[in-house]
């Protein structure tokens, strides 16, 4: 095999393969010029001896003034065909070591890299694989993580039982009483709000998975409430909330699909905003 040897050529020189089956999207061609702008034109073109591109079709179409190019002149119509069909499929053969990938991301959000985008993951995609592997990694743990040797079996909190968890405050109270929040809070103004309200459906027939586990119907709106009242329960505590909200909180609220009417009915009643709807499917 002949050596290889880079030059630069004009891609008015240069012809797509009318063959080649690979197709590039608009923003995959934008990522491919990022890639380019920031780290240099560090693949070469792949072509024959007549300047037919065998390889590289997604960096041609970026309509530069020059192109690096490397001539297979060693290759048969046969071979270069084969080969334009390989070195696409066996790049999607390949996988990721999620560890490691994870390790490499968090490097370069520590550095502060500016454009991290540029390595083909979404900022969201790149969010994902840090959480995945943040969930995998040890925690520290401390003396208060330790399980008791022996735990009484019938425990009961009260209403109005307030246990203090550390920095945590858990209240067995009521979400409509406002003031049983002035007594969890101690006047201090909440960011976010996560909360999984009843859904005026009945448990039995929705919460049984295969009926080998009961359980018990909630106190109230457990599908006994008409859709009026409904709304109004959950406009009572959607209100109560509000008021314990700093200006800008964003209220998480998880509802059955039967009673989404009676959800946004009550925010609207209690001038929230509707910021947006996350589908658990």
């Amino acid at each position: 095999m002949s050596k290889l040897e880079i030059k630069y050529v004009s891609p008015d020189d240069l012809r797509p393969y009318a063959g080649n089956a690979r197709t590039h999207s608009k923003k995959q061609i934008r990522q491919i010029a990022d890639s380019i702008q920031r780290f240099g034109f560090a693949n070469p073109v792949l072509v024959s001896e007549d300047g037919e591109v065998v390889a590289g079709h997604g960096r041609l179409a970026l309509s530069l003034a020059s192109v690096p190019i490397v001539v297979l002149a060693d290759m048969t119509v046969a071979d270069r065909r084969a080969y334009l069909i390989a070195d696409n499929k066996l790049a999607e053969l390949a996988g990721w070591d999620r560890d490691i990938l994870a390790i490499e991301l968090q490097f370069l959000q520590d550095v502060q890299f500016d454009d991290i985008e540029v390595t083909g993951f979404s900022l969201g995609e790149i969010d994902m694989i840090l959480d995945e592997a943040s969930e995998k990694s040890p925690q520290e743990s401390g003396p208060d993580d330790d399980v008791p040797a022996r735990v009484p079996q019938n425990i009961v909190s009260r209403t109005g039982d307030l246990w203090i968890l550390g920095t945590h405050r858990l209240l067995c109270g009521d979400a409509r009483d406002p003031s049983d929040y002035q007594r969890l809070l101690e006047d201090q103004k909440v960011d976010v709000v996560l909360t999984d309200p009843p859904f005026n459906v009945p448990i039995d027939g929705h919460v049984s998975g295969l009926g080998k586990v009961k359980h018990q119907e909630f106190a109230m709106a457990s599908g006994e409430m008409s859709e009026r009242e409904f709304t109004g329960f959950l406009s009572s505590f959607l209100g109560c909330a509000k008021v314990c909200c700093k200006d800008g909180a964003i209220m998480f609220v998880f509802m059955d699909w039967r009673h989404l009417t009676e959800l946004t009915t009550a925010g609207r009643d209690n001038d929230l905003d509707l910021k947006n709807l996350v589908v658990w499917a």
